[in-house]
C-alpha cells in the first residue's frame, strides 16, 4: 500500500475509532492499537508533509501558543435561560407560552442541563472554520485552536446534506472519572488540582497553548445550532439533534421528547434520581419548545428565549463526618464556629469546611465533634451543617464548647442581647479584627487598592510597619522592598497603587470604614443624603434613620462609630495622608422616572447582575437599599429571593420580576 492510500486509511479509521469512544461509548479499540495508529499516521505525515491535512487527527495535539484571544461577535446572540425551581414555575412557564401562542404546546424537547462551558462551532461546507466562547452572549473570544483538540469534536462534518454555513452549539465538560484521573496525576507531579470539572473545563479551554489543552479530558457536547444558511434544518429540535448526532457530534442519549409541562416535569424527576450515575455534572434540566417555527413565533427577551427554560436541580447534600471546630475571629468581632470535615465532593467541588453559624445553631442542631452530618452546598453558597446523624453515634462524640474568652486575643466574648452572634470585645486591639479590617478597607468595592492583598498585609501588620489603614499612606519603596517575595519593582507599584487610591468617592470610603452594618448601598445612601463627611459624623440618630436604608440598628452603629475619640483620629491621619473625594452637592434635585422610589434588588437575574441593576435604578433617579421595609418603594425579586420576598409581600409592597424591570428600563430609554 503506497503512503497516501494508507494515510487515508489511517485517518479514517481513527476518526471512525474517536467516534466509538467519545460519541457512542462504545469502544472499538484499545487505547494502545489507537496509540500505534496515530504514531504512524504523525510518521508518515512527517516524511510526506506535503499530505498533511489541517483536518487530520494528528493535529489535535495542539499548535503554538497564542499571545491572546481575538474577539468574535456571534450572529445570533447565544442566550441565557430564566429559571424554573417547582413544577408551578414549570406550569407557569407553560401557561405564558399557551397565552402568547393562543395554542397549547404538544411537545417539548428535555435534555440534562450540562455544568460546563458553552462553545459555538462554526463550520463552512463540513470544515470547522471557528470555535467561540459564549462571552456576554454577543460577543465571546475565539478559541479555535483549543477546540481542535478535543478528541469528539468533528474536524469535518460526517455525511451530507449539511447546510453550507452551520453554528452548532453546546458544552464543553469533562466527565467525573476523568477528571479523578486527572487530578490524581497532577498531585502525583506536584501540581495543581482542580477544585471541579467545570473550572477545569473553562480553564483548559482559555489556555494561550493549545497543547496545554489537548493534555485535559474535554469532551463537546450538542445542544442546538445557531446560525445557519444554505440546507435547511428539520423543522423539530428534537430531531435536529439526531441529525447533528448523524453528522458526527456527541449529543445526551438522556435527550427525550414529551408531550406536555407535567411529563416534562416527570423526566426532570428521573433525571433528578440518576444524578448521580450521570458521568458529567448537571445542574438541572432543560426544556424546550420542540417545534422551530413555535420557537421563532415566540422569540426572546432580554438575554433569555421564551421557548426554553431551565428547570433547576435543588442543593446537593452529602454525608460526612465532622472531625473538629475552629472559632474564626472575624472585623467586626464576631466570632464564627467553622466545621472541619472529612473533605467530601459535594454541589461540584470538594467541601472541608462548613458554616455553624453561631453558639445558637450548634444548640439547636445538638451537633457533636466526630458526629456524621449532611451537609448542603447550594450553588457559590458557603457550604453548612443541615442535620446531624444521631443514629449513627458510637458514644465517642464530644461537645462543642463556645469560647467564653477571644480566640485570637483572649480578650472577653460579648453578645448584645438582640443579637445570636457573640464577638470579642477588643475591636482596636484584636489582630484578627485588625487584619481583617486592613483587607476589607483595600479590597475592590472599598478602597480598591491593587496588588495589596491578604498575605502582603499580615506581613507588613506582623512586622509592625502598618497598625490601621492609615498607616498605608506612609510606606515607602524602601520598606516594602525589604520584604520577602517583594522586589524593587513591585514596591515601586505598590506605592504608587497606595498613592493613587487616594482619591476615592465619599460612597467608597464609608464603606471601606468597616462600620458594622453598613454595606456598599447604605454607604451610597449616607453619602448621596449627607453629601459630606463632617454631615455624617455629626448626625443625630433621627437624622441618620431619615436615610434610605438606615433603620434604628444601622443608625445606631453609625452615630456610636462617629462619637470615638479613636475613630476621630484615625479618620483625621487618613485625611493628613491625602485621602479625599469630591464633595457631593446635594441640593443639586436627581431627574428620572425613579425619582423619589427606593428600590430593593433580590434573588438572582440573569440578564444582569444584582449591582448592575441597581446602578441602573440610581441611574434612572432611585435609590437603593439592601434590606426591605416600609420605606421601600419597589422590590426587584428574581428566582431564590427567599426573606426578602416574603417580607415585602407581609408588607403589600409593589414585587416586579426581571422581565418587568427590563421593560421599565427599555421604556426610561
Amino acid at each position: 500500500m503506497d503512503s497516501k492510500a494508507e494515510i487515508a486509511l489511517l485517518r479514517d479509521q481513527l476518526d471512525r475509532w474517536s467516534a466509538a469512544y467519545h460519541r457512542d461509548d462504545e469502544p472499538e479499540a484499545t487505547d494502545a492499537e489507537y496509540d500505534r495508529a496515530i504514531a504512524r499516521l504523525r510518521e508518515l505525515e512527517a516524511v510526506h508533509p506535503e499530505l498533511l491535512l489541517s483536518t487530520s487527527p494528528t493535529q489535535r495535539i495542539g499548535d503554538t501558543p497564542l499571545s491572546e484571544f481575538t474577539s468574535v461577535t456571534h450572529r445570533r446572540p447565544m442566550l441565557s435561560l430564566d429559571n424554573a425551581f417547582s413544577g408551578e414555575d414549570l406550569q407557569a412557564f407553560d401557561e405564558r407560552i399557551v397565552s402568547r401562542l393562543g395554542e397549547s404546546v404538544t411537545a417539548y424537547c428535555c435534555e440534562p442541563k450540562l455544568d460546563g462551558v458553552a462553545l459555538s462551532l462554526l463550520y463552512r461546507d463540513g470544515q470547522l472554520i471557528q470555535a467561540a466562547t459564549r462571552g456576554d452572549g454577543t460577543t465571546g473570544e475565539d478559541v479555535t485552536h483549543n477546540a481542535r483538540t478535543i478528541r469528539n469534536i468533528p474536524l469535518t462534518l460526517v455525511g451530507t446534506r449539511f447546510p453550507s454555513e452551520l453554528e452548532v452549539r453546546g458544552e464543553v465538560v469533562i466527565p467525573r472519572s476523568a477528571f479523578q484521573q486527572m487530578n490524581s496525576r497532577l498531585l502525583k507531579s506536584g501540581e495543581k488540582v482542580f477544585q471541579n470539572p467545570r473550572n477545569a473545563a473553562s480553564g483548559s479551554l482559555r489556555q494561550l497553548d493549545p497543547r496545554i489543552t489537548a493534555k485535559r479530558p474535554l469532551s463537546f457536547m450538542a445542544y442546538s445550532v445557531g446560525y445557519t444558511s444554505g440546507e435547511p434544518l428539520p423543522d423539530t429540535h428534537f430531531d435536529i439533534l439526531q441529525t447533528l448526532k448523524g453528522w458526527g457530534f456527541t449529543v445526551s442519549n438522556l435527550t427525550s421528547r414529551v408531550t406536555d409541562w407535567q411529563t416534562a416535569e416527570a423526566y426532570a424527576a428521573d433525571i433528578l434520581a440518576q444524578r448521580a450515575d450521570i458521568e458529567v455534572d448537571i445542574d438541572g434540566v432543560v426544556i424546550k419548545v420542540d417545534s422551530m417555527p413555535l420557537q421563532e413565533s415566540l422569540g426572546a427577551v432580554s438575554r433569555a428565549p421564551r421557548w426554553a427554560i431551565a428547570r433547576k436541580f435543588p442543593a446537593q447534600e452529602e454525608v460526612t463526618q465532622l472531625l473538629a471546630v475552629d472559632f474564626q475571629v472575624g472585623r467586626t468581632g464576631a466570632i464564627t464556629p467553622v466545621a472541619r470535615l472529612e473533605p467530601v465532593f459535594v454541589g461540584g467541588v470538594t467541601v472541608s469546611n462548613a458554616t455553624l453559624h453561631n453558639a445558637d445553631e450548634i444548640a439547636r442542631l445538638g451537633v457533636k465533634v466526630r458526629d456524621f452530618v449532611v451537609v448542603r452546598r447550594a450553588g457559590d453558597v458557603i457550604p453548612q451543617v443541615v442535620k446531624v446523624l444521631t443514629e449513627r453515634r458510637v458514644g465517642s462524640e464530644v461537645d462543642v464548647v463556645f469560647p467564653t474568652v477571644c480566640p485570637v486575643c483572649s480578650s472577653t466574648v460579648v453578645r448584645d442581647q438582640d443579637e445570636a452572634v457573640q464577638r470579642c470585645d477588643n475591636t482596636l486591639g484584636c489582630s484578627a479584627q485588625q487584619k481583617a479590617a486592613l483587607q476589607h478597607f483595600v479590597s475592590r468595592k472599598a478602597m480598591d487598592i491593587d496588588g495589596v492583598g491578604e498575605k502582603l498585609l499580615e506581613q507588613l501588620f506582623d512586622d509592625g510597619l502598618v497598625v490601621d489603614a492609615s498607616d498605608l499612606f506612609s510606606l515607602s519603596v524602601a520598606q516594602l522592598s525589604g520584604l520577602d517575595r517583594m522586589g524593587e519593582k513591585s514596591a515601586q507599584n505598590t506605592v504608587k497603587a497606595i498613592a493613587d487610591s487616594r482619591q476615592t468617592t465619599l460612597a467608597r470610603f464609608l464603606y471601606s470604614l468597616g462600620i458594622r452594618e453598613v454595606g456598599e448601598a447604605t454607604a451610597l445612601s449616607l453619602a448621596n443624603h449627607f453629601g459630606e463627611l463632617d454631615a455624617i459624623a455629626q448626625a443625630s440618630t433621627e437624622a441618620l434613620e431619615e436615610v434610605p436604608d438606615v433603620g434604628p440598628i444601622v443608625a445606631s452603629h453609625v452615630y456610636r462609630y462617629f462619637r470615638q475619640d479613636l475613630t476621630q483620629a484615625f479618620l483625621l491621619r487618613l485625611i493628613e495622608r491625602g485621602v479625599s473625594w469630591p464633595v457631593i452637592d446635594t441640593s443639586v434635585e436627581s431627574v428620572g422616572p425613579f425619582i423619589g422610589q427606593t428600590w430593593v434588588v433580590t434573588g438572582k437575574l440573569e440578564a444582569m447582575s444584582r449591582d448592575a441593576a441597581a446602578e441602573a435604578i440610581r441611574a434612572l433617579g432611585g435609590q437603593t437599599a439592601t434590606s426591605v421595609s416600609s420605606k421601600t418603594s419597589v422590590v426587584l425579586a428574581g428566582p431564590g429571593a427567599g426573606s426578602k420576598l416574603s417580607k415585602a409581600e407581609s408588607l403589600g409592597l409593589q414585587i416586579i420580576n426581571e422581565a418587568e424591570f427590563l421593560k421599565r428600563l427599555e421604556s426610561a430609554s
